[in-house]
């Protein structure tokens, strides 16, 4: 008990719990570990949390992740912070947007260290000081209290699906992903409230079609306006866009054959600005893939999924044929989404770049 108080785990009257303290036992019989920011297991448990941020009219940031933290979650945060007056971020790897044959059983936990992250993240602000207010961490029973199997044509009870829209980019690979991604998204709005929130243009195609989804399901929390999409995170060696499956890769595979996708993407990129066809642009972008593949013989494996170009607000792939001059002159200042999916090992990575004249685009509708 003296070494609690010395730790500031006791007040000073009586010998009260203090609210760390509380914290503190909360987290450890619910299994959870210790942190100095409060964790709500439960949907009845974060929601008395809200009431009272509703209460005080403050406004709530809100950063979406499957945890395994990394410097794009963290600027996501960042951004939170410095725009809300307190900040909740979501833990929770969802089963839903796992297809029976992908990584379920081994994607990366790493709670503890995700907490730590966290927990050393302020930002100055004209109002002082913020950090993390909440984390939610809930269960898969909690999220889906009907139940839950990766398997599509066994699930039962209630799920999102934005027609027309998820069987495109990575929809074609991953054909119930944007299904899995809708739903949980739609629950995780629905009890953390919030004011803004924020997603990495990494998964550009799941950003557009939560905005979408905002607007469909006439959301008030948040409004379309109040996604925004910030821009991917690099590694600042190699500029591999970061995401938590880069866990998977070798040493050798990080640094010399998984930045090839970027590279291929870069190259499309210029081959647009010179207003090569669209055609041309893929086929200069594969042909960096082939000879990164060549270039590392045996030592990498490298194999190509898909690099393409679209419309942001169809999802429709451009016609071979068309030029940057021919898109401008037929829709104007819309912007193109250049992206691409490889596989290093038994790695799949994903990335993209927005073809826009205007910075804009990421900006809320």
């Amino acid at each position: 008990m003296r070494a609690l108080a010395r730790l500031g785990l006791f007040g000073s009257i009586a010998r009260r719990p203090s609210p760390a303290l509380a914290l503190f036992c909360r987290n450890m019989t619910t299994g959870l570990p210790p942190s100095p920011i409060p964790l709500f297991p439960t949907v009845a448990s974060y929601r008395v949390w809200r009431r009272k941020a509703f209460d005080e009219k403050k406004s709530v940031g809100f950063v979406a992740t499957m945890g395994a933290l990394h410097e794009g979650h963290l600027s996501l945060v960042r951004r939170s912070l410095a725009e809300n007056d307190l900040t909740v971020m979501s833990i929770f790897v969802n089963p839903a947007q796992f297809a029976p044959h992908e990584d379920l059983a081994t994607y990366p936990r790493t709670l503890p260290r995700d907490l730590e992250l966290l927990t050393a993240i302020s930002v100055d602000t004209p109002f002082g000081p913020r950090s993390a207010s909440a984390v939610f961490v809930p269960t898969v029973s909690e999220m889906y209290p009907s139940g839950i199997t990766q398997s599509v044509a066994e699930q039962k009870g209630t799920f999102v699906e934005v027609k027309g829209y998820g069987h495109q980019m990575e929809g074609r690979t991953r054909p119930n992903f944007f299904r899995g991604v809708a739903t949980v998204v739609t629950k995780l709005f629905n009890v953390i409230e919030p004011t803004r929130t924020y997603f990495g243009q990494k998964d550009i195609q799941q950003a557009l079609l939560l905005r979408r989804l905002t607007r469909d399901l006439l959301l008030s929390h948040p409004e379309p306006q109040n996604l925004f999409i910030v821009p991917t995170a690099r590694d600042p060696s190699t500029s591999l866009a970061l995401s938590s499956r880069n866990a998977y890769l070798s040493p050798h595979e990080r640094e010399h054959a998984a930045p090839a996708l970027y590279a291929a993407l870069q190259a499309a990129q210029s081959a647009w600005e010179a207003n090569a066809s669209k055609a041309d642009c893929v086929a200069r972008a594969v042909a960096v893939i082939e000879e990164t593949q060549r270039k590392l013989g045996d030592s990498a494996d490298i194999r190509l999924d898909y690099v393409d170009m679209n419309d942001p607000e169809s999802f429709d792939v451009l016609p071979d044929g068309t030029s940057r001059a021919d898109w401008e002159a037929d829709v104007g200042g819309r912007p193109v989404i250049l992206s691409g999916a490889i596989w290093v090992g038994k790695t799949r990575l994903i990335d993209n770049i927005v073809l826009s004249r205007s910075a804009a685009f990421t900006k809320p509708c």
